[in-house]
C-alpha cells in the first residue's frame, strides 16, 4: 500500500510539473498564432492539447501493457512520451529566455528611462514573437530527428572496412577478413525483413571468420527464437565464434527464482550453438591454416562502472600457444583496465556495448557522441603500441527504437602482416 501511495504521489508531482511546462510553452503557441483566424487558432489549440492528452494516456497505459507480449509497444509508448517532453522542455528554454529578456527590459525602462520599452525589432517583428517562433522550431527539431531515427536509422546498416597491421600475424593469415557483429538485442527488433537484409549484407562481404561480441538479447533467451534462422545463415569458412554481453545474463529482469534465471542463460548459450556459433565462456579456440594458427579468446562480460565482471581473462588465456591472439570482450572498458596492462600479448581486442549511444555525429574523421563522456574508446579503431581495439557501434538498438547519426554497423576487418 505504501509503495502504491509513493508511486501515486510521484505521478501527481510529475503531472503538476508537466502541466506547468505544457501551459508555459502554450504561451509561445498563442503568440505565434496570434494573427490566425479563430478557426485556425482552434485547430492549433486542439492539436497542441491532444498531444498532451495522448501522452498522459500513454503513461497510464504503460504500466498495464504486458511486458512479455508487447515489449515493443511499451518501448514506443515510452519513446513517444519522452519525445513530447523533450520537445516542450527545449521550447520552454526559449520561452524562458523571452521572459528573462522582457523582465530585464521592463526593469531597465522603469528604473532609468521611465518609459515603455520598444518591443519591436528593426524588421517589424516583435522580439517576443521571434523567440516564440524560435521556441516552436527548436522544440520540433528533436522530435523530427528522433522520428527520422526510428523510420530510417534503426535498420540503416553500414558496412565499415578497416585494415589492421599486426606485427605477429603468421603469413598464412595475411589478408584474412573478419566479420564482426555486436549488440544484436533481438528483443528490440520489429522488422524481421530488415534484419535478414543486414545478414545478407554481411555475407556479401564473404568474411573468412565471424566474431560476435555479445548482447544477443535484452533480457530473455526467447527473444532470439524467431531470429535463429536468420543469424544461423551467417557464413564464415574459418569459423564463427561468440561471447556474452551484460544483457545476456538476465541481470536486468526480476526472475521468480535463481533456477529460472540459470535456465534462461543455459537456453541462450544453446541458441548460440544452434546457430552454429562457437560460444567462448572464458576459453579459447584455434584457427589453423597451413600449420600456423591464430588464437581466438573469449571472455564473459567484464565491465567497469558497476557492470558485472563474469569475465576471467587469465582462464581464457591459459596455455594459449599462438603467434597472434584475438580477444572477444563485450565491454571496451576492459581494454584499459585489464587487457593492456596485464596481457600485452593480446594483439587485437573486439568489443561493442556502447552502441555509440545511438546518437551523435560522424562526418569524415570527425566523431562526436555523448558516449565519449562515459567511454574513452566508444566507436571504431584504437591503437596503442602493438595492441589494437575495435569497438563496434552495434547491429541493433536498445531503449530508443532508432538511431540518429550513429548507424547500425557491420564490421569487416582485414588483417595484414606489419
Amino acid at each position: 500500500m505504501r509503495i502504491l501511495m509513493h508511486r501515486l504521489s510521484f505521478f501527481i508531482v510529475v503531472l503538476i510539473i508537466y502541466s506547468f511546462l505544457d501551459y508555459y510553452v502554450f504561451q509561445a503557441v498563442k503568440v505565434v498564432v496570434g494573427n490566425f483566424t479563430p478557426t485556425g487558432k482552434l485547430v492549433i489549440y486542439i492539436l497542441y492539447w491532444s498531444l498532451t492528452v495522448l501522452s498522459l494516456f500513454a503513461v497510464l497505459a504503460f504500466g498495464s501493457v504486458d511486458t512479455a507480449k508487447y515489449a515493443n509497444l511499451r518501448t514506443f509508448l515510452a519513446t513517444a512520451v519522452f519525445m513530447n517532453i523533450l520537445a516542450k522542455m527545449t521550447a520552454g528554454l526559449f520561452v524562458f529566455a523571452d521572459d528573462i529578456l522582457r523582465f530585464g527590459k521592463y526593469a531597465y525602462q522603469g528604473l532609468f528611462q521611465n518609459g515603455t520599452p520598444n518591443s519591436t525589432s528593426e524588421n517589424g517583428i516583435s522580439r517576443s514573437e521571434f523567440l516564440s517562433k524560435s521556441a516552436l522550431i527548436a522544440g520540433a527539431v528533436p522530435v523530427a530527428a528522433m522520428s527520422y531515427g526510428i523510420l530510417s536509422g534503426a535498420y540503416d546498416y553500414r558496412v565499415r572496412h578497416r585494415t589492421i597491421a599486426l606485427k605477429n600475424l603468421p603469413a598464412a593469415f595475411d589478408g584474412i577478413r573478419i566479420g564482426q557483429l555486436s549488440d544484436i538485442h533481438s528483443g528490440s527488433f520489429y522488422n524481421k525483413t530488415a534484419v535478414s537484409g543486414g545478414v545478407d549484407m554481411l555475407n556479401a562481404e564473404k568474411p573468412d571468420l565471424f566474431l560476435f561480441t555479445g548482447d544477443l538479447v535484452n533480457n530473455e533467451s526467447k527473444e532470439v527464437s524467431e531470429y535463429l534462422d536468420i543469424f544461423s545463415k551467417v557464413n564464415a569458412t574459418a569459423g564463427k565464434f561468440s561471447v556474452l554481453g551484460n544483457h545476456d545474463y538476465g541481470d536486468y529482469k526480476a526472475w521468480r527464482s535463481k533456477d529460472e534465471k540459470k535456465r534462461n542463460l543455459e537456453q541462450l548459450v544453446k541458441s548460440h550453438r544452434d546457430m552454429g556459433w562457437d560460444i567462448l565462456l572464458n576459453e579459447h579456440r584455434y584457427v589453423e591454416v597451413d600449420g600456423e594458427r591464430l588464437a581466438i579468446m573469449g571472455v564473459e562480460n567484464w565491465g567497469a562502472r558497476g557492470f558485472t565482471k563474469y569475465g576471467d581473462l587469465n582462464k581464457a588465456s591459459e596455455n594459449v600457444e599462438a603467434d597472434t591472439k584475438i580477444l572477444l570482450s563485450h565491454d571496451p572498458s576492459h581494454w584499459d583496465a585489464q587487457i593492456r596492462p596485464e596481457h600485452k600479448d593480446i594483439d587485437l581486442t573486439l568489443s561493442g556495448h556502447t552502441h555509440g549511444f545511438q546518437f551523435g555525429v560522424e562526418i569524415g574523421n570527425f566523431r562526436w557522441s555523448p558516449s565519449q563522456y562515459l567511454y574513452k574508446q566508444w566507436a571504431d579503431l584504437y591503437s596503442v603500441g602493438n595492441q589494437h581495439l575495435y569497438v563496434n557501434r552495434g547491429f541493433g538498438f536498445l531503449g530508443y527504437p532508432g538511431r540518429v547519426g550513429i548507424l547500425p554497423e557491420i564490421t569487416i576487418l582485414e588483417l595484414k602482416k606489419a
